[in-house]
């Protein structure tokens, strides 16, 4: 499964540069088999870094993978040129960075079902705690913060 579709490719990048920086044969359209190729060496590229803290590929792809699977598909795709704009290199730069930090242990991937989340919150208190009080009580017995 790929980490970034095609149509979420095309809410970060015009449809026309698409065709411009995929289209080699001048056909006029976006070349998809030139798009899923490159994609496969971002995801390649991605999971060499979180395959250091978690079994890869991923079923279930966080938001901030997917967008780095964009960014990186989007760089790659202007690399194919001449001239990487400023900005696509500092996306770049961050994305990489980000999951440099992943690998390290810097950074955490986020949980993506609820499996994930870790709920081992307890508690050794009984319903008789949560008396806070001072003095007697009517039953006669003292309150929690008589001795205080």
């Amino acid at each position: 499964m790929a980490y970034c579709t095609i149509p979420k490719l095309k809410t970060r990048i015009p449809e026309e540069t698409l065709i411009q920086l995929t289209d080699d044969e001048g056909a006029g359209i976006i070349n998809e088999t030139r798009i899923n190729e490159i994609g496969i060496g971002v995801d390649g590229w991605i999971d060499s870094y979180l395959g250091k803290v978690t079994t890869v590929p991923l079923t279930t792809v966080p938001a901030i993978i997917e967008d780095h699977a964009i960014t990186g598909r989007i760089y790659r795709l202007y690399r194919r040129r001449t001239v990487i704009p400023e900005s696509i290199q500092k996306d770049y730069d961050k994305a990489e960075n980000h999951l440099k930090d992943i690998a390290k242990g810097l950074a955490a991937l986020p949980p993506t079902t609820e499996a994930d989340y870790v709920d081992d919150i307890q508690s050794s208190r009984t319903e008789d705690d949560k008396t806070f009080s001072m003095g007697k009580k009517s039953d006669g017995s003292t309150g929690s913060l008589d001795n205080y």
